[in-house]
């Protein structure tokens, strides 16, 4: 099984600590296809370059998916999740998704951890978007750059871990999911020391892309996730314009 992991930021330690998480979390067996944005934002920050992202990561998936059996996107804003679906013929998964799912077996109320107050909004409406509305009861974020991951690895882990224990004890939760791509790994660190379940959503998408292949389910053939046919589109490169010329 080869599952391609794609990060549409420019940060390639981003990439790489995404990567290791889904090395080790994969079966064994599996081969991990992992690749960096070349176009757009160095990290996504804004709803703008999430906008921006939403490009270059179909571009990727065009350029990357053939010979995969899935895609997992490295990405914690799950960018261009249902239009991958639709396109693609190979199942995706979103690691901040693997990550609620995760939480949802394991927890009756969970919080979300993420980096900068800014980004709260969006990690609250994909919560909703997904149906966890009623099950989170906080999203919660840490004001740390992505970058002082790894330039500063012990000054934002003892941000991350205080920021956990307040989810625990402020607002109740039974299960924290970290939600960012930076984060990957984050989790092994610091699970002794915080007294509920921590979810990295890439160690969660993995093996529910590996499952999802097992599964050979179908590809929808009707509904808002059914290929849309044969369109045409203009000034994209080959690969993604491929997607769109015939039923996947």
């Amino acid at each position: 099984m080869k599952i391609l992991v794609i990060n549409p930021n420019l940060t390639q330690a981003v990439t790489d600590a995404v990567a290791a998480v889904a090395r080790k979390y994969a079966a064994p067996g599996t081969e991990i296809l992992a690749v960096t944005g070349e176009f757009g934002p160095q990290v996504i920050g804004s709803r703008a370059e999430n906008a921006i992202a939403h490009g270059e990561m179909l571009r990727l998936a065009a350029k990357h998916h053939s010979g995969c059996d899935a895609l997992v996107l490295g990405v914690s804003l799950d960018t261009a999740l249902l239009a991958l679906r639709q396109l693609l013929p190979v199942p995706v998964v979103g690691m901040t998704e693997a990550g609620l799912l995760g939480a949802s077996l394991v927890a009756t109320k969970f919080g979300v951890l993420t980096y900068g107050r800014r980004m709260v909004p969006l990690y609250e409406e994909l919560v909703r978007a997904y149906g966890f509305g009623g099950r989170v009861v906080s999203v919660a974020a840490v004001e740390v750059a992505p970058a002082e991951t790894f330039s500063d690895p012990a000054r934002v882990r003892a941000t991350v871990l205080a920021a956990c224990i307040e989810l625990v004890a402020r607002d109740g939760a039974e299960a924290v999911v970290l939600a960012g791509a930076a984060m990957a790994g984050m989790h092994e660190s610091l699970q002794a020391e915080v007294p509920v379940p921590l979810l990295d959503g890439i160690a969660c998408a993995v093996p529910l892309a590996e499952m999802l292949v097992r599964l050979k389910l179908p590809k929808p053939g009707a509904g808002s996730l059914a290929h849309p046919g044969e369109r045409t589109v203009h000034g994209v490169p080959a690969e993604l314009a491929a997607l769109f010329s015939a039923q996947r």
